[in-house]
């Protein structure tokens, strides 16, 4: 492939300037920068969201939901193919900043659909860790997400949409347990003979969280 023609690289080295958030990672801001130089549209959720909304003991790869509409998956996939994507092998220890460049990585092959599949795409891309979350039923999607989100500034000139509280907490519940939260609404309703029973349902929702430091500007 011609150089002029290569998708931007991961460069940690090209940070510069005091972060936003302190325990934000280097590799987690590089693989921000290089998803922002690729072009490519997307909501953060996981470790990353956590720690902007306030957990500063959050730890982990960057953890994103694409943009779902064509060109914006091509220029993902086009990225990590460039980037050599690799799979991290299943239960795989991160090192402090997100990332474990020693550890075992299998090949992968990437599409658009693949990247809109259910299951969660845990990646490799040289020494820098990036999960895609999956779309199994019951969760927020794309949209939104977006429409919840903040636009924050993680370092400067580094930025990105961060999901809000409830959705991050949402995407936590899941990666946790493997499936969506679910939540039961129930009231007390009076029945014809006048007794006082309970209607209740059940369904998939966000799951609820504390409120956030974070507002939209």
């Amino acid at each position: 492939m011609p150089l002029r023609n290569r998708p931007p690289a991961i460069e940690t080295s090209a940070l510069t300037g005091a972060k936003t958030f302190e325990h934000v990672s280097d590799a987690a801001l590089a693989v921000v920068a290089w998803l922002n130089a690729n072009r490519v549209d997307y909501v953060v959720v996981g470790p990353v969201a956590r720690i902007v909304h306030g957990d500063s003991s959050a730890r982990g790869p960057l953890a994103i939901v694409p943009a779902p509409y064509g060109r914006n998956l091509d220029r993902l996939v086009r990225a990590l193919g460039a980037a050599r994507a690799r799979t991290r092998l299943p239960g795989e220890a991160t090192g402090s900043a997100g990332e474990s460049p020693l550890a075992e990585s299998h090949p992968v092959r990437l599409s658009p659909e693949r990247l809109l599949d259910p299951e969660r795409l845990t990646l490799r891309c040289g020494s820098h860790d990036l999960d895609i979350e999956g779309q199994p039923a019951g969760v927020p999607r794309y949209q939104e997400l977006l429409y919840e989100a903040a636009k924050v500034g993680l370092a400067p000139e580094i930025t990105a949409e961060i999901a809000g509280v409830a959705d991050v907490a949402h995407f936590e519940h899941l990666r946790r347990t493997g499936v969506p939260p679910e939540i039961r609404v129930s009231r007390a309703v009076r029945s014809p003979a006048g007794a006082v029973v309970e209607a209740s349902a059940a369904g998939a929702a966000r799951a609820p969280a504390a409120p956030s430091p974070l507002r939209r500007g």
